[in-house]
């Protein structure tokens, strides 16, 4: 098996694997044109939301697994760079709107207390906890305490510092060496799609914004399509928009508006909220909208960690840990669902 790796992107795939494979003996690099957090992984919102406790597959089991790995993941990261990565595990609140919404939650908690095995409740209250809690039709909520929530570009940059102060290089350009694994976002995904005869998967662009709003501590919220995290800096994160189709990653424009508007309506602690910063950048969706993991597709003996889309940082710590046992000791542990074969 490799015992020398190179990591291909910056971002939080390619990151957190090179940061499992320096665990287990490797020698590693990473390479990316653009330096970390340039992408995706630069983001603002964070919000390590779980699959709802039903329909269990998996990917939502998968994803299971990797929440409750991440307190550790990110201690880890944070006391070998010495920066904060803004994670928590602080729970999630949403409102419920009617009855029906109610006798769904109901049921749902019952699948949790099945499938989460004791290591995190879903339950619906009449008193939700935190400071940013959403109005609510039923005066009821859902309160999960598997949610965690992370400031994607501070944890970048302290997986990037961790990995440097261990003597990885993290270059610009240079040659391969070793085994190779490609986990370079929307743009991987592109060339994949190009190297194909059908949509291998595209990039979909996120509109975020930052407000002013110090609620650190706190549960997050869910509440009228919008995501808000309350981040370890004292501002607050609200987002995002799914645009398909897009001129321009990087500009913002009247959806980030709706957005805002819709965070505002929503919890009576946005209202007066200023806006202190305005983010776009585009997230890779495969295909089959799970991950993309294992051997490359179009590259022989290589191999690709690619489709995060919006739960990247949710599946990173897995996704290092199994990516990081196929190409060091060849152990697959990569679900059927996620190979590459499902998005061809």
């Amino acid at each position: 098996m490799a015992s020398d790796v190179t990591v291909r992107g910056a971002g939080v795939f390619g990151l957190s694997i090179a940061w499992a494979c320096l665990q287990r003996g490797a020698s590693v690099q990473v390479i990316d044109p653009h330096g970390p957090a340039s992408g995706a992984s630069g983001g603002i919102v964070g919000a390590l939301a779980p699959h709802v406790p039903d329909q269990w597959n998996p990917k939502k089991a998968f994803q299971f697994e990797s929440l409750l790995m991440a307190e550790d993941f990110w201690s880890d990261v944070a006391l070998a760079s010495g920066l904060p990565t803004g994670y928590a595990r602080s729970g999630r609140v949403q409102p419920l709107a009617d009855d029906a919404a109610v006798a769904l939650a109901r049921s749902r908690a019952q699948g949790a207390r099945d499938l989460w095995q004791g290591h995190a409740i879903w339950q619906v209250t009449d008193a939700a906890p935190g400071d940013l809690i959403p109005d609510s039709p039923t005066g009821l909520w859902v309160h999960d305490t598997l949610s965690g929530l992370i400031q994607p570009r501070d944890a970048t940059r302290a997986l990037a510092q961790a990995l440097t102060r261990a003597g990885v290089p993290i270059l610009t350009e240079g040659p391969d060496s070793g085994a190779v694994v490609w986990a370079t976002g929307w743009q991987g995904l592109q060339d994949m799609t190009a190297a194909h005869s059908r949509m291998v998967g595209a990039g979909v662009k996120g509109q975020a914004a930052l407000l002013d709003v110090d609620a650190r501590g706190q549960a997050q919220a869910f509440a009228g399509g919008v995501h808000i995290v309350p981040h370890h800096d004292g501002t607050t994160a609200v987002g995002s928009t799914t645009e398909r189709d897009f001129d321009d990653p990087g500009t913002t424009d009247d959806q980030l508006d709706t957005v805002i508007a819709a965070a505002r309506a929503a919890v009576p602690a946005l209202r007066d909220a200023a806006v202190i910063a305005r983010w776009a950048g585009v997230r890779p969706r495969s295909r089959s909208r799970a991950p993309m993991l294992g051997a490359h597709p179009f590259r022989p003996g290589q191999f690709v960690a690619n489709g995060g889309f919006k739960i990247g940082f949710g599946m990173a710590p897995k996704v290092a840990q199994v990516m990081a046992g196929l190409i060091l000791g060849g152990c697959d542990e990569i679900p059927d669902d996620f190979r590459a074969a499902a998005n061809l």
